[in-house]
């Protein structure tokens, strides 16, 4: 009796301390809709808060995190025509050997393997020049049109809390249980506090 005098403070203050981490993960994502208790209106963090979230980081994607200048930089970078030569240059050839003659075949008569080869010379410089203009302007377009703030917001304001939740469960599922523990841990201390106040007092 003695024994269970002293433990039992403590295996209570144990399942507290695990009770109250597990129930505050809970409501993080429970209830999803607003319940009424007492007069109070409960309803989880992530639920109550979610459009409001989804806003600040539809913002913060749009403003820092997103910018439509480092990617038209990136886009009309030289370096990314130059990637795009070799399958630029069969689509020439491609053009100039096959489609043309089908499309002109009295031209195509006229035109050789060096010429051909001048024309695709031609083709890339003027394509090479081109190309960072057209992208430019294609990104400047988009910017204009595509108001990325919003569309993060939206996709984020309406995904599932559900889904959120498994997520979070499957890739934390260790860190959760320790802070679980930790709970417990913190509990068990407490409960051997209280018992040491006790003795002291009732000594």
């Amino acid at each position: 009796m003695l024994l269970l005098h002293y433990m039992l403070p403590v295996l209570v203050s144990c399942f507290t301390g695990w009770f109250v981490i597990w129930i505050l993960l809970k409501f993080l994502f429970h209830p999803q809709k607003p319940i009424t208790v007492a007069g109070f209106k409960i309803q989880g963090i992530l639920p109550a808060n979610q459009q409001l979230l989804a806003e600040k980081i539809g913002r913060l994607v749009s403003k820092e995190l997103f910018s439509f200048t480092a990617l038209q930089e990136k886009v009309t970078d030289p370096e990314n025509f130059n990637k795009l030569k070799p399958e630029i240059d069969d689509h020439i050839d491609s053009f100039l050997r096959l489609r043309l003659k089908d499309s002109f075949p009295m031209l195509s008569m006229l035109i050789g393997d060096k010429t051909i080869t001048q024309l695709k010379t031609v083709f890339l410089l003027e394509l090479e020049t081109l190309f960072p203009v057209l992208m430019k302007s294609y990104i400047s377009k988009l910017e204009k049109e595509l108001d990325l703030e919003k569309l993060v917001t939206d996709k984020l304001a309406g995904f599932s809390l559900n889904q959120t939740e498994k997520l979070i469960y499957k890739t934390a599922h260790i860190q959760i249980i320790k802070l679980q523990l930790s709970g417990a841990l913190i509990g068990f201390l407490i409960g051997l506090i209280h018992i040491f106040i006790n003795t002291q007092l009732y000594s």
